[in-house]
């Protein structure tokens, strides 16, 4: 492959391409040349302010590239090369449902209803790093301050991951909020939110932003993604990159979905996530939760109070809430068992979660997995080799 060439026809697809910034994700089948492209595009880029506009996702070897139309480059290179569009990509957007005015923000049922209190004599989850690719963090909350790490803002780099929405803010609370008794406590309370925006103030970012953001946690060596997202569309691009952050051992634990029905979203779909569907109240699944026999975990996803910015606390609903809980579980159980794999940490959270409450007409097999139990999942710890290999249940809590 000519690279000088290959370039010049990029350049000429980006001149073109229209002000609403459609991209195109730009993959190359063999290593070789994804490196020979890679050391053209450096060279080229200072006299070349149009390839100022790529950006590079190294773990699965792609560019993401400003440019509507891409026949011209697959017609030419259709053997080395793999061309997706950029697909838009919302985070779980919060179910409205009415404030119960019950709930305090200092110990939320959530945090409670999972037995995270009980279990934070064996683990406060301390210096497991999780990254929370969402809306960015509030760094100024009391609550959040000891809990946040620099992380990384993909839409404008070298400034902090603000949170412009309050999605990710609300998160991070209920992972890591550590505000004590004057404040809220979150499951995993000595873990370390490493904010990586990658969706802006209206909740809403590319894929390409989600393979970079997955990108940037496997080469910084976190040890825990949270994804509280989702498309009704498969991308191969963002399914490379989670089989890449599996193969890493990092695993990722993705929300379901809001659409009240079977079936979900990806990359929840994707079998080497962890899914997450969400509980009310009264442990059964939420009427707003996606649910299936796909589903690993279920955790509270309603009416759940947490952080919120300007120092605020807020309660929302929605299968990102329940995620939040489930990740501050594992990052407890990480915080023993730092060297468990992605495979042993599904199975785990599977075989110690508790019973759903079924509503008329239900079956739990047809449901998924059960409810999320922090104390369960950290008295299977010595379990863990029998996990893995698949010999039998762990011993209930």
């Amino acid at each position: 492959m000519d690279f000088y060439e290959f370039w010049q026809a990029v350049l000429k697809e980006i001149a073109t391409a229209p002000a609403d910034e459609e991209r195109r994700i730009v993959t190359f089948h063999d290593p070789r040349q994804y490196a020979g492209a890679l050391s053209q595009w450096k060279s080229l880029k200072p006299s070349r302010p149009g390839l100022r506009k790529v950006k590079v996702s190294p773990l699965i070897r792609a560019f993401v590239v400003p440019a509507a139309g891409a026949g011209k480059l697959m017609h030419k290179y259709a053997g080395a090369l793999t061309i997706e569009e950029d697909l838009r990509i919302q985070i779980h957007s919060p179910v409205t449902s009415p404030a119960t005015g019950k709930s305090s923000h200092y110990l939320p049922w959530g945090v409670r209803a999972i037995r995270a209190p009980q279990a934070w004599s064996r683990s406060t989850g301390v210096h497991i790093k999780i990254g929370v690719i969402d809306t960015g963090a509030d760094f100024l909350h009391p609550d959040l301050k000891a809990s946040l790490a620099s992380g990384v803002n993909l839409l404008h780099r070298g400034i902090l991951p603000l949170d412009d929405n309050g999605h990710g803010t609300h998160i991070a609370g209920t992972l890591a909020a550590a505000g004590g008794t004057r404040g809220m406590m979150g499951v995993a309370p000595r873990s370390l939110i490493y904010p990586v925006k990658a969706f802006d103030h209206t909740g809403s970012a590319y894929v390409s932003d989600i393979v970079l953001g997955i990108d940037w946690c496997v080469q910084n060596r976190i040890d825990l993604i949270n994804m509280s997202f989702g498309m009704k569309t498969r991308s191969k691009a963002l399914h490379d990159v989670v089989v890449k952050a599996y193969r890493a051992g990092i695993p990722i634990i993705a929300s379901s979905g809001n659409d009240g029905k079977r079936g979900g979203d990806y990359p929840a779909r994707y079998s080497e996530t962890i899914a997450v569907g969400a509980i009310d109240h009264k442990r059964r699944v939420a009427s707003f939760s996606n649910r299936g026999a796909y589903i690993d975990v279920y955790g509270p996803g309603e009416n759940v109070p947490s952080c919120w910015p300007k120092e605020g606390y807020k309660e929302m609903s929605g299968t990102s809430m329940a995620t939040s809980h489930v990740t501050g579980a594992a990052a407890l159980l990480l915080g023993l068992c730092p060297e468990l794999t992605p495979r042993q940490l599904k199975l785990l959270l599977r075989r110690t979660s508790s019973p759903l409450r079924l509503r008329k007409g239900q079956r739990r097999t047809a449901l998924g997995g059960g409810v999320v139990d922090a104390l369960r999942l950290l008295r299977a710890r010595t379990h863990v080799r029998r996990a893995a290999s698949g010999a039998g249940p762990a011993a209930p809590g």
